[in-house]
């Protein structure tokens, strides 16, 4: 399938292709190569993405941040005063609004999802123009005061780069998804300084997975990622933490009640994101183009009450540990940051929801600090310690990946003693998570369209691999007008038992066997044709799961059955039973081999 400016990228490729293709496909040093060079795109895409977002802030509140600033006027329309987060959120709207639903429809929201999505049912195949307009919507929408954060979107935009890479060099499904997951993880590295959390974070959330080979290719985009990051901003982390300070082991017994009240925070958080989008869903019956300008209004008018809102909000959160704020305000800041992301992200906004749960952890978690404190001033430790370890626990019971979390505060802190601390709330904010809602903030955005990726991931290799996969190459295809007797030498030059019918623009038509042509040719008046002759066989697509195939292919013969392309504008292959079979018979050797390194 060629659409597009993809297909006419790839047309250069014909003379050199196989030979590349056969390299980076399935040589050591070509996925060295290839992961490497997705790592270096996504991280200079993060870098892009974070200027685009400043210069987005700037011009539209002259500030860097404007979450820190207060009630500060805009310096460029000072008449206004700081009445003007009410209007900017409005003009935002317009613009990303139209540019998400006629551009790409996957930019809208947090992103993650629609990258899970991609690598579990569509083969890591990702449209090449989600990247540009992620960028653009995102950094708008944040940039306008929408409560989100940079890091789904950077997601994204690095497995649509990954994608897009893979799709032109012509690579396989497996190797598509491995790239795919390569740019996620460098996304992740590149943002946070934190190459060893987004190589997980792509492992455990995007793939699913963590097979050797795959996580050494992770890993080495990561890396490169993290170092173009480094080069652009400096290796420092760019949140400015506290050091963290164990004061007693009784504590654990407090860091197991935060664990518990992270679990509640990030199942609330769940819940508010998508009764607020089923509400919006509900009032909302115009063009969807114009749905954030029009929600704009809502949201400007909370972000004239709690400016704090305002993007991503770095700089309260770095006030929140630092204990800047009384316990009454930081639980306002916490159910101001819930309301605040979810009306953007229910509006149509573009961002994403990992930050806003490291927010909320902080928030809650110093809250419960400065609480416990007062009542165990013996016992207690700093309230900032306790807001470090919720900003973990949070992100755990919201997203169920709990080596992600533990790994990215590790890293943003560098501090060893907060690693019991924080692995013991994690490991109870994540099952009790999981106890309260099935879902996680990533995965319920897909069952509510029906999609249910847990299933699809348990359910073995037929739910898995693609028909694109397994299929023979495209023989030869009867055109309809074709005389019978011409068919009947091309039956018997090339030795099939079964061939595709088309029509003349190569549109599938139908299926002829040889046994159909034998019983028909004998007497055949001379104006009989191929097309009338042909059985009206149901086709594969390319996009089908063999477990799919394998239903339909019940139904046929043993010769099998033609695939279409996904838009059945022509014939791409034909499958069979044994192509099945051999396809699932490789891989399933393969998981035993990984298996049996595993245990040796």
């Amino acid at each position: 399938m060629n659409p597009g400016w993809l297909g006419r990228v790839r047309e250069p490729w014909s003379a050199i292709r196989r030979p590349v293709r056969g390299f980076l496909q399935a040589s050591p040093a070509g996925l060295i190569a290839i992961a490497l060079t997705v790592g270096v795109g996504s991280g200079a895409g993060a870098v892009v993405f974070r200027y685009l977002i400043l210069w987005c802030t700037r011009a539209l509140t002259g500030h860097a941040d404007y979450a820190g600033a207060g009630h500060a006027a805009n310096p460029w329309l000072p008449q206004l005063g700081f009445w003007f987060v009410v209007l900017v959120p409005v003009l935002g709207g317009l613009v990303y609004g139209p540019l998400v639903e006629f551009f790409a429809r996957e930019a809208r929201g947090h992103g993650v999802p629609e990258v899970m999505l991609a690598v579990a049912e569509h083969g890591g195949r990702i449209r090449p123009q989600v990247a540009a307009i992620k960028s653009l919507a995102s950094a708008i929408c944040i940039g306008s005061g929408g409560s989100v954060g940079r890091e789904g979107p950077i997601v994204q935009i690095g497995s649509a780069l990954g994608s897009t890479l893979g799709q032109i060099l012509g690579l396989s499904d497996v190797r598509l998804r491995l790239l795919v997951a390569c740019g996620a993880a460098g996304g992740i590295s590149a943002t946070f300084n934190a190459p060893i959390a987004g190589a997980v974070f792509a492992m455990e959330l995007i793939l699913r997975d963590f097979e050797t080979q795959a996580f050494g290719a992770v890993v080495l985009a990561s890396v490169a990622a993290d170092i173009v990051g480094r080069a652009a901003f400096g290796s420092a982390a760019f949140l400015t933490l506290p050091p963290f300070r164990l004061l007693s082991l009784w504590e654990f017994a407090l860091y197991a009640g935060l664990g518990l009240m992270a679990a509640l925070v990030g199942v609330a958080f769940i819940r508010v994101l998508y009764g607020l989008e089923d509400l919006a869903d509900r009032l909302w019956h115009g063009p969807e183009w114009l749905r954030p300008a029009a929600g704009g209004v809502v949201l400007g008018l909370l972000l004239l009450a709690l400016p704090e809102m305002y993007g991503v909000g770095y700089p309260v959160l770095e006030g929140a540990i630092r204990g800047d704020y009384g316990t009454g305000f930081l639980l306002v800041l916490l159910a101001g940051k819930i309301l605040a992301t979810s009306l953007t992200i229910a509006i149509g906004g573009s961002g994403g929801v990992f930050a806003p749960s490291l927010f909320m952890g902080a928030a809650v978690g110093t809250a419960y600090g400065q609480i416990a404190h007062r009542l165990l001033p013996g016992v207690a430790g700093p309230a900032g310690a306790y807001g470090l370890v919720g900003m973990g626990a949070v992100f755990a019971a919201a997203s169920r990946a709990p080596i992600t979390s533990l790994l990215i505060i590790f890293e943003l802190t560098g501090d060893y003693q907060i690693i019991l601390p924080l692995m013991f709330s994690i490991a109870l904010a994540a099952p009790i998570g999981h106890l309260l809602g099935e879902d996680t903030i990533y995965t319920a955005k897909l069952r509510r369209r029906g999609i249910d990726i847990e299933r699809r991931h348990v359910g073995g290799l037929m739910a898995t691999l693609r028909v694109r996969e397994a299929m023979q190459p495209l023989g030869p295809v009867l055109a309809e007008h074709l005389p019978l007797s011409e068919a009947v030498t091309q039956f018997t030059q090339d030795g099939h038992d079964a061939l595709p019918v088309g029509d003349r623009d190569g549109r599938y038509r139908g299926v002829l066997t040889a046994r159909m042509l034998e019983e028909h040719v004998e007497g055949a008046g001379t104006d009989l044709t191929v097309g009338d002759l042909a059985r009206d066989a149901a086709a594969l697509t390319e996009d089908e799961t063999l477990e799919e195939a394998a239903r339909k292919l019940a139904g046929a013969d043993d010769s099998g059955l033609p695939v279409v392309t996904a838009d059945e504008s022509r014939i791409a292959g034909w499958l069979t039973h044994r192509d099945v079979l051999r396809l699932y018979g490789r891989h399933l050797g393969d998981a035993v081999a990984r298996q049996s390194g595993s245990r040796r």
